[in-house]
């Protein structure tokens, strides 16, 4: 099967799925669903293909079980993420920028958190880079580790068996194999319109919003304990 390349070659789905077998999309789901270094990493893209090719037989492993490795894979991150943040604490928002590394996704996250609250680790496992922060930000907050754990397991079951299984029915339909790679930027395109969204929607209310005194930044306490801190 031959994808459409959509940026450098170990970022394509196929090309990791090739190179790297089941082992390589549990290893890359459990990075992107928690770990600082994985926010870019294809989860979407990557779950959607796997399930395709084990309906075409070129994974050779059952679907069942599939899906039940990838679910445990991306509950597992989000746990890594969440334990990172608790430990990090308030630090994460000091930390400079890197080239793997924005503030900007810390921040984001964090307001993703509190606007949605415990429903956000389900929400924002179909929003690529917030997923990967969301656990974290969870963790810094002190969210209550049964509430974690049970909206952590939720979304890891609808994404990452969700998808997957959605990639395994598709694979069977005669369109969707003969146009595989324009399916796979439509998902990447479809992942992406939340953080578009999001983006313009920041930039529309940093026009309305006067600069505070002091200088950007100055004035925003790093957060210690979150309204779904456990008391």
């Amino acid at each position: 099967m031959t994808t459409l390349a959509l940026g450098p070659q170990w970022l394509d789905a196929n090309y990791l799925i090739e190179q790297f077998g089941l082992i390589g999309v549990l290893a890359i789901v459990f990075a992107e669903s928690g770990l600082l270094i994985g926010f870019f990493l294809p989860g979407d893209s990557l779950l959607f293909t796997t399930g395709l090719l084990v309906t075409t037989n070129q994974i050779d492993k059952p679907l069942w079980l599939v899906a039940t490795l990838v679910v445990l894979a991306a509950v597992l991150g989000d746990q890594a993420g969440y334990l990172f943040g608790r430990k990090v604490g308030p630090a994460l928002f000091k930390r400079p920028d890197s080239r793997l590394f924005k503030q900007e996704n810390v921040e984001k996250a964090h307001e993703f958190f509190e606007k949605y609250g415990p429903k956000s680790l389900v929400l924002a496992r179909f929003v690529p880079i917030i997923r990967t922060f969301t656990p974290i930000i969870a963790g810094v907050s002190r969210m209550n580790y049964r509430s974690f754990l049970t909206f952590n397991i939720i979304g890891g079951i609808l994404w990452g068996a969700g998808v997957t299984l959605l990639g395994a029915a598709l694979g069977k339909v005669d369109f969707v194999n003969k146009h595989i790679e324009l399916i796979l930027v439509a998902i990447v395109l479809i992942s992406v319109v939340p953080v578009a969204i999001e983006l313009l929607r920041a930039r529309a209310k940093g026009k309305k919003t006067p600069a505070a005194p002091g200088g950007p930044g100055e004035g925003r306490p790093p957060v210690q304990r979150g309204r779904h801190a456990k008391r």
